[in-house]
């Protein structure tokens, strides 16, 4: 997919309506409440020796920092937002340890972004957020830049 295609499908997104139920679409998975687009998907490194792995990673997070660019021209500089303890709040939910007995409730995009992509490029538009991301589920597993178009607050 070219730039100009990665931006078409942002601009898909921003436009359609949310799903009532949590699916698959064209562009990649979506629920109440969002969309995220799987804009590129790298091939896999079970054969890899690293190198391969840290080429691809470096050429995904170029493909988001371009795209980073074009919409912030758009929109201006976009937020930094860490998913680091998000993804712990989120494993704690997982696991019932908040300490009071009671799991905290991560709402989607952000629980299951916060467990593939370490830091989003965030802005909020036409009160909606997009954000770009590069995920990566495991070091074998491929990479994936991801568009995010979501009317759910970060938690």
């Amino acid at each position: 997919m070219s730039t100009a295609q990665h931006l078409a499908v942002i601009d898909l997104l921003r436009s359609r309506e949310f799903p009532a139920e949590h699916g698959r679409s064209e562009c990649g998975c979506e629920g109440p409440g969002y969309h995220i687009a799987e804009l590129l998907t790298s091939d896999t490194f079970w054969e890899d020796d690293g190198s391969r792995r840290d080429f691809v990673e470096e050429q995904y997070e170029a493909e988001r920092d371009a795209l980073t660019v074009l919409l912030g021209d758009r929109w201006g500089p976009p937020q930094r937002f860490s998913l680091a303890s998000l993804f712990e709040r989120t494993m704690d939910a997982a696991l019932g340890a908040d300490g009071q007995g009671e799991a905290e409730e991560i709402p989607e995009p952000w629980a299951q972004l916060s467990s593939s992509v370490p830091d989003l490029h965030l802005w909020r538009v036409d009160g909606r957020w997009i954000a770009l991301g590069v995920a990566q589920w495991d070091k074998e597993l491929p990479f994936q830049l991801l568009a995010v178009v979501t009317g759910i607050d970060p938690p």
